[in-house]
């Protein structure tokens, strides 16, 4: 995949491309005219908005996405087309979605997803502190019917290492070259694109992408074909992807160069980089063919075709920074080559655990962090032994629980709600803690068992969301109910001392830091 200077958002977790992508999450809410100044808020232009809430109405499910972006790499800018078919479980006049720093020239819908039905305008009102607009239709949404909502869209490449934005590099010449990449994790999709910018609202998405001739575009999918729509520029369209949340869409524009190899299924898997360090991208592309292989094989579950190697785990287009990813065999050490192989692992992991079957909402980001972290040692133990990975693991499980121990920790399934506190899930807690939940749970149903339980789970939930509570299914039927045990909606790991006599006695206790166990006027009895 390609390299660029960013960690996003988690220490555990080297992200390398510097992107900005929007999010616009389209909902239905109360109709708009029958909203009151003393429920709703007042939108930018001081009418009120017709919603209140940070999360977007349930009764507007997007179900496709058709999205055509153009980024300037000389201005930095970038404008667009989306068009969304959607449909309403109830009858309602007003669609919510997500929209943040784009400006919105023009909003229609149409009947139906024939392209020569008749639109409508609708009116736009925008919540910028929710980062939500509400699109006001003249006629309320039939239930049940497809509606296609088309939105022209225009931004500024984002300076930051979120949603679409601009990044650079330097040549051997000293030559400083601009490329343009998205990192849409957890809730940046909105700043590239208006969109329904929720986990769960899974669509299929059709993008095509505009580019000068000098520029290589890659996203989620394969290359379908390029039109040259005018002197100088070039529109690639890119394969519909597979239904998936708006977080893992992806797409770069840069002079990059690529290198690729095909696995035994016949899966292709490239690694994008900067074209004077190509040649450090093939131990990368190495491992991940075969830590590719070892995941199809252990999931019976084939990856999608044509997969773009590379720390943030878009489908089909994974993105790292150059250190997580890049190997020269003369200057890199023992311990770049274990990282590389760890975050790659990582990444492709996250395929099935987070692409494939999605958390719910951010509340249970363990569901895809805690098992990818886990994954990693299960796959890399087989695929790399003499990475000995398995003493590494154990220090991670020691590094958690330093972290349990503090008053600032949290459960691994705990609730959030706006993006500050969504960010904040990605610690310690949601990876090491979770992913040594599962290895205690592996070691308790044995390992045979937590497999079976876990190629159940990833076939049941296939490009569906799931949330902890209902995660018994990861389980086989005799320890289904096991899950409620592993504290996860507890801070803090158990502390069981025990004490030998004629009877085993056992005290479950606290772990916190410098703390000396209470005194107890008894024990249970094992």
């Amino acid at each position: 995949m390609m390299a660029l200077p960013l960690r996003w958002p988690d220490a555990s977790m080297p992200f390398l491309l510097s992107s900005l992508l929007t999010l616009f999450l389209v909902g239905s809410a109360p109709s708009w005219c029958q909203s009151s100044d003393a429920s709703f808020p007042k939108a930018s232009d001081g009418t009120p908005f017709p919603w209140n809430k940070i999360r977007l109405p349930e009764h507007v499910i997007p179900v496709h996405y058709a999205l055509m972006i153009h980024a300037n790499l000389s201005t930095l800018t970038f404008w667009g087309t989306t068009e969304i078919e959607i449909t309403a479980s109830q009858s309602t006049s007003t669609i919510i979605l997500h929209s943040h720093h784009l400006q919105i020239s023009k909003a229609t819908l149409r009947k139906g997803a024939a392209e020569r039905a008749s639109e409508e305008p609708l009116r736009v009102l925008e919540y910028p502190p929710h980062e939500q607009i509400a699109l006001l239709a003249p006629e309320p949404l039939l239930t049940g019917l497809p509606y296609t909502v088309a939105i022209d869209f225009a931004g500024n490449l984002s300076e930051s290492f979120h949603g679409f934005y601009k990044s650079t590099y330097r040549t051997k010449e000293g030559e400083v070259r601009i490329l343009a990449s998205t990192q849409f994790e957890p809730t940046a999709a909105r700043m590239a694109f208006p969109c329904f910018d929720e986990p769960a609202l899974k669509a299929s998405f059709l993008i095509k992408i505009r580019r000068e001739p000098r520029h290589l575009a890659i996203s989620n999918m394969p290359l379908v074909k390029s039109v040259t729509i005018a002197e100088g520029l070039i529109e690639d369209h890119f394969d519909v992807t597979v239904r998936m949340s708006t977080y893992l869409v992806a797409f770069i524009i840069s002079d990059f160069e690529s290198v690729s190899k095909m696995t035994k299924s016949g899966v292709k898997v490239s690694v994008y980089a900067v074209p004077d360090k190509i040649n450090q991208a093939d131990y990368a592309l190495d491992a991940a063919v075969t830590l590719l292989e070892f995941y199809e094989d252990y999931f019976n579950l084939a990856a999608i075709p044509d997969f773009q190697s590379g720390a943030m785990e878009n489908w089909g287009l994974t993105t790292y920074r150059e250190s997580a990813l890049l190997f020269d065999t003369e200057k890199s050490s023992a311990s770049s080559k274990l990282g590389i192989t760890m975050t790659v692992s990582h990444e492709l992991a996250h395929q099935w655990f987070g692409n494939l079957v999605t958390m719910e909402w951010w509340n249970d980001l363990w569901l895809n962090e805690g098992f990818a972290k886990f994954m990693e040692f299960v796959s890399v133990s087989e695929t790399h032994p003499e990475l000995k990975v398995e003493d590494y693991f154990f220090g991670k499980c020691f590094d958690a629980m330093e972290i349990d121990a503090l008053n600032s920790s949290h459960p691994v399934s705990t609730p959030v709600e706006n993006p500050a506190e969504i960010r904040e899930m990605f610690d310690d807690v949601s990876y090491e803690k979770g992913a040594c939940i599962l290895n205690m749970l592996r070691d308790y149903l044995s390992a045979d068992a937590f497999k079976s339980g876990i190629v159940q789970y990833l076939q049941k939930y296939s490009y569906k969301t799931q949330r902890t509570r209902t995660c018994g299914i990861i389980c086989p039927t005799d320890g289904a109910q096991t899950m409620d045990g592993f504290l996860l909606w507890k801070s803090t790991f158990p502390l069981v001392p025990m004490a030998c006599s004629i009877d085993i006695h056992y005290q479950q206790i606290r772990l916190s830091p410098c703390a000396h166990p209470p005194r107890s006027s008894g024990m249970d009895q094992i």
